[in-house]
């Protein structure tokens, strides 16, 4: 049998297997071998920092001894068991314990698939069916969270566009679509429509920060007009801070997703909520009528729980979160002064914990004023970066735990030398 020992050999496969030739995630021209700390090395054994750390998840970086530690100690006890497990219940009672909102959770495989049980579990509660949500703002993969999430055209609020083939028009119409940061459009919606059963929003919406005021402005608004607000925190949960945006801005929703660093790389994600609104869960408690089922094969498996457990305690540990932030400081403040020094316009945009650039003399706000003047810049300057062993995605930068001293030297370098690719170009 032919040994496959060259990333192209790879690359082939994919393309005869694979639609697209990829899992469609990210760039199928990259073939991801291993990954240890803060690095990952393809299939031809180049090796890269890695800034894109699964989306998310790995903020400890790959292969950290406690969580590798807690993952084998619980391997030979069980992988799953479709059963409540003491790990599952720990990691139920840690989230309840950071998160402000959660008095009670359920655990899912995904974010999307949180965020799905999240707008299900508002209607539920509610009794109302229509939804507020932000143009351009992610919430996974379902029919509701694929409305106006990346639009080619603009067209005018509150239209919803849906952004799959597959989808229903009746889902479009189930849907009301609101600028970012925009708090009089909300109020407009919410004053003219008594059916909204919730508002879902990422408190950072993909990397665009919320302007001093708005999230407030939100929870203001959703009380005065009944309505759930639902943080999407998969991204921001654990990582802006132990109790994630709520305990950054201090604003508290009625429901919140998490995933991604809770489950510490392994497939968990959770929804919590008030006891009250969880209860929905509950047949004994709301009957038939209002009972949401719930259910998943690798809901709160004892693996992720353990990892994610491990992460979260690493993680909660004195100065933890003032290193990430300082990290995350050190790698803006290189990129902008690289880019200042050029006179190239740019705006660096989001959080120290998660942030990357536009090139653009606009503030970004919103979906349609957050782009670059020149796309083909940004693919340049990407392009410039993985050449010189920096890996992340064409949007986003994720800092972690695992950047060292020599990582951010060489991160630097890579950083003049995509700058200068761009004087050029």
């Amino acid at each position: 049998m032919h040994k496959l020992t060259s990333q192209s050999d790879w690359i082939a496969r994919a393309r005869a297997v694979l639609p697209a030739g990829g899992f469609g995630n990210f760039d199928p021209g990259i073939v991801i071998a291993r990954g240890e700390g803060s690095r990952v090395w393809d299939e031809d054994g180049k090796e890269y920092i890695d800034y894109l750390i699964g989306s998310g998840p790995m903020l400890l970086g790959h292969g950290h001894p406690e969580v590798m530690e807690a993952v084998l100690e619980q391997l030979p006890k069980g992988m799953t068991f479709f059963a409540n497990n003491a790990k599952g219940i720990e990691l139920a009672e840690a989230i309840v314990d950071a998160v402000p909102c959660c008095e009670q959770v359920r655990f899912v495989a995904s974010g999307g698939e949180a965020d799905m049980y999240a707008i299900r579990l508002a209607r539920a509660y509610t009794g109302k069916h229509k939804i507020l949500k932000f143009e351009g703002g992610y919430h996974g993969m379902s029919a509701e969270a694929q409305m106006s999430l990346a639009p080619d055209k603009h067209v005018n609020f509150p239209q919803a566009v849906p952004d799959s083939a597959g989808i229903p028009q009746g889902v479009a119409d189930q849907m009301f679509i609101a600028p970012y940061n925009d708090l009089a459009a909300v109020e407009a919606l919410l004053s003219e429509h008594d059916d909204i059963a919730a508002i879902i929003a990422e408190p950072l919406q993909r990397i665009i920060p919320a302007v001093p005021g708005y999230l407030q402005g939100l929870r203001d608004l959703c009380d005065k007009h009944s309505v759930l607000l639902i943080f999407d925190e998969i991204v921001t949960g654990f990582r802006l801070a132990y109790g994630g945006a709520q305990e950054r801005y201090g604003v508290t929703p009625d429901i919140c997703t998490l995933g991604k660093i809770i489950g510490g790389g392994f497939p968990l994600a959770a929804l919590g909520a008030s006891t009250e609104i969880m209860q929905h869960f509950d047949k004994s408690i709301v009957g038939g009528d209002k009972w949401l089922m719930q259910l998943g094969t690798l809901s709160g498996n004892p693996i992720a729980a353990a990892a994610g457990l491990k992460t979260m305690e690493v993680l909660k540990r004195e100065g933890n979160y003032d290193r990430l932030r300082g990290i995350g400081r050190t790698l803006q403040d290189m990129q902008s002064g690289a880019l200042d020094a050029a006179g190239i316009p740019h705006q660096i945009c989001g959080d120290e914990t998660l942030f990357d650039i536009f090139f653009t003399t606009s503030q970004c706000r919103d979906y349609r004023s957050a782009r670059h003047d020149d796309p083909a810049r940004n693919a340049t300057y990407n392009t410039a970066l993985r050449e010189h062993g920096i890996f992340k995605s064409l949007g986003k930068l994720y800092p972690s735990l695992a950047i060292t001293q020599n990582d951010l030297q060489q991160t630097k370098a890579a950083v003049e030398h995509a700058v200068r690719s761009i004087s050029r170009s």
